[in-house]
């Protein structure tokens, strides 16, 4: 299953190349966009998944899309002794690394460049995976979930936190008004590419969320798989494991 929104519809690049383009433009601009654009909301969901994960004591964990490493370094509160921060963005892999270094936990933490859908480790290789807004920039979901399943070791956590789109009113209107209208508007405010934070908009709204993942979580052959919505269902928090 892949997701047809890509950030440069002109472009000859598959998805996959142009999302790793598109971060490396605003790596060095992601993370304060990101606290703007969530009101600050996003680290406390974060530290939901450090509680998530910490509670099965893990001793390897692997972070997919870890972006600029906030949840990579936000885990090293676990009692990991090895934590890997996998992405396809050199740009965001950098900016990340200098962080890393900056809390001297180069130690703890290793960033490296790599395609989730061809993920480098063996098999059962982590007690814990995460993946924090990332998977809807998989280009084919399934083969990326079936990767992650592949790598998990058996009775190991894969905790996945992901925009989802309000049912209720009026969270549901004013979500559809903020993604479409404003949260591009700041985008184009603080980045030079002009289109990331439209297709970040675009890609949340058609995205499946809350039982659709759950039902696509299940059908690579996760179980255990529960989802907890987020401030008024504007992200969403999934858990599964493996046998």
């Amino acid at each position: 299953m892949s997701i047809s929104t890509k950030p440069y519809k002109d472009s000859d690049l598959g998805k996959k190349e142009q999302v790793a383009k598109m971060f490396d433009n605003i790596s060095n601009n992601y993370d304060n966009l990101n606290r703007v654009i969530s009101f600050g909301v996003d680290v406390k969901w974060r530290k939901k998944i450090l509680k998530l994960v910490a509670s099965k004591n893990p001793e390897t964990v692997l972070d997919i899309a870890t972006g600029t490493g906030d949840l990579a370094i936000l885990l090293a509160e676990t009692n990991a002794t090895k934590i890997i921060g996998l992405d396809i963005s050199a740009g965001m892999l950098e900016v990340g690394k200098q962080k890393i270094a900056q809390k001297n936990l180069s130690n703890k933490i290793e960033m490296a460049l790599g395609d989730s859908e061809k993920i480098p480790f063996n098999d059962n290789s982590f007690d814990a995976i995460t993946v924090a807004f990332g998977i809807r920039n998989f280009e084919n979901l399934e083969l990326g979930l079936s990767e992650i399943l592949r790598v998990l070791k058996p009775n190991g956590i894969f905790v996945i936190l992901e925009t989802s789109v309000p049912e209720k009113f009026p969270f549901k209107q004013g979500y559809a008004i903020y993604t479409k209208n404003i949260l591009p508007l700041i985008g184009k405010m603080f980045s030079k590419d002009k289109v990331a934070y439209k297709y970040l908009s675009d890609s949340a709204s058609i995205f499946p969320y809350g039982k659709s993942l759950n039902n696509i979580l299940q059908k690579i052959g996760f179980i255990d798989v529960k989802h907890m919505p987020q401030t008024f269902g504007v992200a969403t928090i999934y858990t599964a494991t493996k046998k």
